[in-house]
């Protein structure tokens, strides 16, 4: 299989490893692997070339600097890419190094330990691909002319995909997800295409408004076809929580379509930290005005725990390269499992977003009174008239398998 990571940065003090974890990264057909015995290298290397590696991969215990404090100086320099810990650890280790990293706006992916295993590998180059995200290079990103025309003919369309929860199999909640759907070249684009767009050109307010205001419109059709509340979940990026007026903004939309904002969730995702006093501000508006709060994409940002039971979320939503593989990834099993406790500690609800394969679907069947599930081996995002098709067929296998 041709995994997305292109380049690795392999860091260890033991030549035996380093000509072990080139020789299955060849094997795993990972094109350029850089191998360096010691952190100071590891570090200068990316110092010199930040975006060049898709991950560096380290040992902990190393002479002269080791591999925690090297993860911390990668964070130092704002590094982007994935870290994995090449070493045992036991379950406090595991909960401690996640949490250090996040403290040091790092991305840990996992831990292998020695000695070292294709598979293992395989694995966590797997949940790497998921942390990059999907192979959509190919595909241009819209232009500002392009986009604008989109947003003038009102092409911003809602797509929903639900949160279910496993053990009284309802629907809890519904992620309305934005797609520009081009009537004048008969397409679909996903949001990859233009929501960076709209970021860079200050457009994302128009962009999210429009959504909100159709899926808004659209929701007491989906209610019609339940005979129980949910709730529907929005996306906001950090950057979007600037704009103070915001809240007053979505509230006001929902007032002209006779909803109430503790009918819906705000997805604040990620990918950005959360410090200033303005975001804060409004993150704690939008639970004044009686919003549910979510946080997106939880394991592949900045939050780390403390700050997770501090800000006023209501929902943590667990990236999938933390679900991928988990049945089989000690790292993630480790993580899901405190992470469920905090949660229920904090009443949260907690969702495992990304799930694709059978096999993880059936891991977390243990925590199926705790825990929603969010993915393609659900649903994939739909628009209104097939996603109303999957409600009737999902009604239909709960009524005959109650």
């Amino acid at each position: 299989m041709q995994h997305q990571a292109k380049h690795i940065l392999v860091v260890d003090d033991s030549q035996a490893i380093l000509v072990v974890m080139k020789a299955i990264l060849a094997e795993l057909e990972v094109d350029y692997v850089t191998t360096v015995a010691s952190a100071p290298q590891a570090l200068e290397l990316v110092r010199q070339t930040p975006l060049q590696y898709d991950a560096v991969f380290t040992d902990l215990n190393m002479p002269d600097m080791d591999g925690m404090e090297l993860i911390r100086k990668l964070g130092e320099l704002r590094y982007p890419g994935g870290i994995v810990i090449i070493s045992e650890m036991e379950t406090r280790v595991m909960d401690l190094a996640a949490n250090l990293a996040r403290q040091h706006n790092t991305h840990l992916i996992g831990n292998i330990a020695k000695p070292v295993q294709l598979n293992d590998v395989d694995r966590l180059l797997k949940k790497l691909d998921s942390f990059i995200g999907n192979d959509d290079t190919e595909e241009p990103c819209v232009t500002e002319d392009q986009l604008l025309y989109a947003i003038s003919n009102s092409e911003i369309t809602p797509f929903y995909q639900p949160k279910v929860h496993r053990g009284s199999k309802k629907i809890k909640s519904v992620e309305v997800l934005a797609r520009i759907v081009s009537h004048q070249h008969g397409e679909t684009l996903l949001p990859h295409r233009f929501i960076g767009v709209a970021q860079d050109l200050d457009l994302i307010n128009l962009v999210t408004f429009q959504l909100f205001e159709k899926a808004t419109k659209e929701f007491q059709k989906l209610r019609a076809e339940l005979n129980y509340p949910f709730k529907l979940a929005f996306n906001l990026s950090p950057v979007q929580l600037n704009d103070s007026g915001c809240p007053d903004k979505l509230a006001l939309i929902l007032e002209l379509n006779r909803l109430e904002p503790k009918e819906v969730i705000i997805e604040i995702t990620e990918n950005q930290p959360i410090v200033s006093s303005l975001q804060l501000e409004t993150i704690n508006r939008l639970r004044l005005r009686g919003f549910d709060l979510s946080l997106d994409d939880f394991g592949t940002g900045f939050t780390n725990l403390q700050q997770l039971k501090n800000l006023p979320f209501t929902e943590i939503k667990l990236d999938r390269s933390l679900i991928t593989y988990i049945e089989s990834d000690r790292f993630s099993q480790v993580l899901v499992d405190s992470l469920i406790d905090i949660a229920q500690n904090q009443q949260m609800d907690i969702v495992a977003e990304g799930i694709e394969r059978i096999e993880e679907l059936q891991y977390l069947e243990k925590y199926k009174y705790s825990l929603l599930m969010q993915g393609y081996l659900i649903s994939r995002p739909k628009a209104l008239p097939e996603f109303i098709r999957w409600i009737h067929s999902w009604q239909r296998m709960i009524n005959s398998n109650p």
